[in-house]
């Protein structure tokens, strides 16, 4: 198996978005347009808490991680993708594929965790005020990230683990843009129900478990303050939308992805753009547009430009 494994295949074939080529030339400046804001926009929020004293606190440490970890979970597939619109033959190694499931999983199980985390945070902000300082102290909060990198590495070499010594000695094409688990075990010399049903089980088990954690959460934050206040609910409601919506842009398209039994083609790709693409551009702007301490940074940070540039 090993032998046909490496001697066969050396490369996979995707077959991208669409077929048509005026389609994919039409669609490259689009795309590339949205990597470069989702780039700007994640390493903004993150250069903007280093530098910036008056978003040192674990709410803005956790969404600089966020940032950082959309940054990286978009930039895994979007410039191959970017790229590939201009090719009429879209080939990745062997290697390359291995290391795309691994990196997506990686930090697309990261952000799961990382995104607990964040409720978490909210939960003790709004819920224990007081004791929030205490509870979470800069220690904490090192842990905490590094807590969600680590289950998202476990996460991915699990998934790599039960995909890496498939005998692949057929077909090759991968009918999406990237190497997405479900798409490549279908192009294994075996039967794979059995080892689909457990890579789905992982996978979704995860984002199932997170999600329904998150929900919890966030209903209990609501009904916590608003039996404590009768203005509570519009108040914690308008704290935590933008995580709301963060989590429901997140995880809808995962956990449909990963636990939904038929597969169509056309809503598998954009439900995989949505995830990979679209999701961490959102990210930042939801965050920055909703929050008032963000929006004072950058007016800040062009402020202090503005004067050097006066200086100069």
């Amino acid at each position: 198996m090993e032998e046909a494994n490496q001697s066969v295949v050396s490369e996979f074939i995707f077959r991208g978005l669409c077929n048509s080529r005026e389609l994919q030339t039409f669609l490259l400046l689009p795309f590339s347009m949205l990597y470069l804001m989702t780039v700007v926009g994640n390493l903004l929020v993150v250069f903007l808490f280093i530098t910036d004293p008056h978003l040192h606190s674990p709410m803005y440490f956790l969404l600089a991680n966020l940032s950082f970890v959309d940054f990286c979970l978009s930039s895994v597939t979007t410039p191959k993708l970017i790229i590939d619109f201009l090719k009429d033959n879209k080939t990745i190694s062997f290697g390359g594929c291995m290391s795309q499931i691994l990196c997506v999983h990686f930090f697309g199980g990261g952000e799961m965790v990382l995104l607990v985390t964040m409720a978490y945070d909210r939960y003790v902000a709004i819920c224990k005020p007081l004791h929030y300082s205490s509870i979470m102290d800069r220690q904490k909060c090192i842990w905490l990230v590094l807590i969600s990198w680590v289950i998202g590495f476990v996460h991915a070499m699990s998934q790599l683990a039960m995909i890496l010594d498939l005998p692949f000695c057929g077909p090759r094409t991968v009918d999406s843009f990237f190497c997405d688990i479900p798409l490549v075990i279908k192009l294994a010399c075996m039967d794979t129900h059995t080892l689909g049903i457990l890579i789905n089980a992982d996978s979704g088990v995860l984002a199932t478990t997170c999600f329904i954690i998150l929900l919890i959460s966030y209903t209990y934050i609501l009904v916590t303050v608003r039996l404590h206040s009768k203005n509570g609910a519009s108040k914690a409601l308008s704290t935590c939308t933008a995580h709301i919506t963060v989590v429901l842009l997140f995880f809808g398209p995962c956990i449909f992805i990963y636990l939904w039994p038929l597969s169509i083609t056309w809503v598998d790709k954009f439900l995989a753009v949505f995830y990979t693409v679209i999701t961490p551009l959102l990210n930042p702007a939801i965050y920055t547009l909703r929050n008032r301490d963000i929006r004072n940074a950058i007016k800040r940070l062009i402020s202090q430009h503005m004067d050097s540039k006066d200086n100069f």
